[in-house]
């Protein structure tokens, strides 16, 4: 038994080492985007431009510039997703119960609603665009559900080559940033309240960080709204998968590929506060702690983030992922003005 613990703490601090370089370039770039942060605060008044989407730009622009060599790979791996779903799962001890039951029933129609749509129209109109059948599927449920994520699950179930991989995927990281840089101008343009903002947020844009990025910077409310609406959509993965796997006749994936634990973490999360295992003098430290991952971790989200990769997948991938998002934002505009 102490063996195996020796090794587990050997194999942790070696990991450790690992991810330092990576993890540290992402606290520079995060701590540059508060720092503009708070010159934008002294110049004009106040921030019209928050931390959260300003340390995606930084990252992006770096990227652009410079590829981070296999040294930074895995520090940059581990802020862009484990630290990030430690975010999400203490946004879950946030949640306000009252605001989630008052819009349930109607979110959670509207999450199935615009995945059908989305599912639907993006394959017609990837098809439409003269792409194969397997690179439409993956067009179709990244845009759907939650980009990359989506598309990596499915690749295995459809059989998917490498080629339709890359091409789909190249797409997610340049257009949600766009999305997240354009989301708040949209939601002012049609005079969203907060939870409606919050929702459209939650039902077009493809990754949770993505959410948050777009959420955070205009209220708590939209933050909670957006990001349980994008928890439910991503946990559609798991029908879509399914069915395709049965209509492909191939295994059927486990559970723990359709599940992601921080979801799970997120809803024990929102329990706990809901239930007052969490006490409500622990949610403004806690805000504030997930509030500097998600930074850190939107940091290493840009530099994921290269903008010439749109230029390498062809004319044909980009009109298709851009007709099915207008699809999707246009359904999810007219769903969420009819909501109270």
């Amino acid at each position: 038994m102490m063996v195996r613990l020796s090794h587990f703490v050997h194999a942790a601090k070696q990991a450790a080492r690992k991810a330092l370089p990576g993890v540290a370039l992402c606290f520079l770039l995060a701590a540059l985007a508060w720092l503009l942060e708070r010159l934008e605060a002294r110049i004009l008044g106040r921030p019209y431009v928050e931390a959260i989407v300003l340390a995606i730009i930084v990252g992006a622009v770096v990227r652009t510039a410079w590829t981070p060599g296999a040294r930074w790979s895995a520090g940059i791996a581990v802020s862009s997703k484990l630290l990030l779903e430690i975010a999400v799962v203490l946004l879950g001890v946030l949640i306000d119960a009252a605001v989630i039951i008052k819009a349930g029933p109607v979110l959670l129609a509207g999450v199935v609603l615009v995945v059908a749509v989305g599912l639907t129209t993006g394959y017609a109109i990837s098809r439409a665009a003269g792409l194969r059948h397997r690179l439409a599927i993956l067009i179709a449920c990244g845009n759907a559900i939650c980009g990359n994520s989506a598309i990596a699950a499915v690749a295995p179930v459809i059989g998917a080559d490498g080629s339709d991989v890359a091409a789909s995927i190249a797409f997610t990281a340049v257009l949600g940033v766009a999305a997240v840089l354009g989301l708040p101008v949209l939601g002012h343009v049609f005079h969203l309240s907060v939870m409606q903002y919050g929702a459209l947020a939650g039902l077009t844009v493809y990754a949770v960080p993505q959410v948050l990025a777009a959420t955070l910077s205009v209220s708590a409310t939209s933050a909670q709204v957006g990001t349980l609406v994008k928890l439910v959509r991503v946990l559609m993965l798991g029908p879509v998968v399914l069915g395709l796997s049965l209509a492909q006749r191939r295994d059927r994936p486990a559970l723990s590929r359709l599940v992601p634990w921080f979801i799970i973490g997120f809803v024990l999360a929102a329990v706990a506060r809901t239930t007052g295992v969490v006490p409500a003098s622990l949610t403004a430290p806690i805000r504030d702690v997930a509030t500097a991952l998600t930074v850190l971790s939107m940091a290493a989200l840009g530099l994921a983030v290269d903008v010439r990769a749109l230029a390498r997948v062809g004319h044909r991938v980009i009109a298709a992922v851009c007709g099915s998002l207008a699809v999707i934002v246009v359904v999810s505009v007219l769903l969420v003005r009819t909501m109270r």
